[in-house]
């Protein structure tokens, strides 16, 4: 995200004429930085940079003093970066349907890892569990790494990593990268079918990103921060710089955007409330 956030700040600085600063405020899912745009002045001189987490799934799993549908104008859906689902060499499921096979067969036998409670992969693998109704134990870690790590290892049976970091487990031969979560298949993978082809119906799961302002932020000022973004994001030398890491760039109109928050607002929260991660 610091990436995509760095190379919109250069682009909005030569076409604005202003100079555009990056303030990472790490923390909470996103809501430590949320929190601090939400309620800065709509001047259009803050933008926030937004997830998946601090946009939608938040709204669910945690108590936030912001409401990301009321307290901030859309301006533009930057990106999304799909999932793999990503199992051990060694297991002898080479597809989602051998896997969910052997699940049902043991059900006590599978688990899955993720970064941490909430993560991308943590609720990629809670929708993978409601829609195939195979049962699976969430491991959280501390971080991708281990949690990929110990697939590898046998500890834990998959995990849906990034697919710039599945291309590097996939490359070492310790792992199978068998479906990829998004409504496509990954240009970089265009073998490796998406969890609907695969069988579970219903299924997407992409991290995004998306530019919002300050609620009230003038709409000539979000429609001009739009409007230069976008020529940006359909730049066939930005759409390069990103593609290895997996990362699809897509653009729109703040409706667009806002209508996509909507529904993954929607979406995630039901599949929250259904594992019960909003008690927790």
């Amino acid at each position: 995200m610091d990436k995509l956030s760095r190379a919109i700040g250069k682009r909005l600085q030569e076409k604005l004429g202003q100079p555009v600063v990056i303030d990472n405020r790490a923390g909470a899912g996103g809501t430590i930085a949320a929190e601090a745009a939400a309620t800065a002045a709509p001047d259009g001189y803050t933008l926030m940079m937004g997830t998946v987490s601090s946009l939608a799934t938040n709204v669910a799993l945690e108590k936030l003093r912001y409401d990301p549908m009321r307290d901030f104008a859309p301006v533009i859906l930057v990106a999304q970066q799909d999932l793999a689902l990503i199992v051990a060499s060694g297991l002898p499921a080479g597809t989602v349907k051998d896997l969910v096979q052997t699940a049902r067969r043991e059900p006590d036998r599978f688990s899955y890892s993720s970064a941490g409670r909430g993560t991308g992969g943590h609720l990629s693998g809670e929708l993978f569990s409601q829609l195939s109704g195979v049962r699976m134990l969430h491991v959280p870690y501390k971080g991708v790494s281990q949690a990929a790590t110990d697939v590898i290892g046998g500890q834990v049976t998959l995990t849906f990593a990034s697919l710039a970091s599945a291309h590097t487990l996939a490359n070492s031969k310790k792992v199978k990268l068998i479906a990829v979560t998004g409504d496509q298949r990954a240009a970089s993978y265009p073998d490796v079918p998406t969890m609907e082809e695969s069988g579970i119906t219903g299924y997407k799961s992409s991290t995004w990103y998306a530019l919002v302002a300050p609620a009230k932020t003038p709409p000539a000022i979000v429609q001009r921060i739009n409007v230069e973004v976008s020529a940006m994001l359909a730049e066939r030398e930005t759409k390069d710089q990103f593609a290895g890491e997996g990362i699809e760039l897509v653009g729109g109109t703040p409706q667009q955007l806002s209508k996509h928050m909507k529904l993954e607002i929607d979406k995630w929260g039901k599949v929250i409330r259904a594992a019960g991660l909003d008690k927790q």
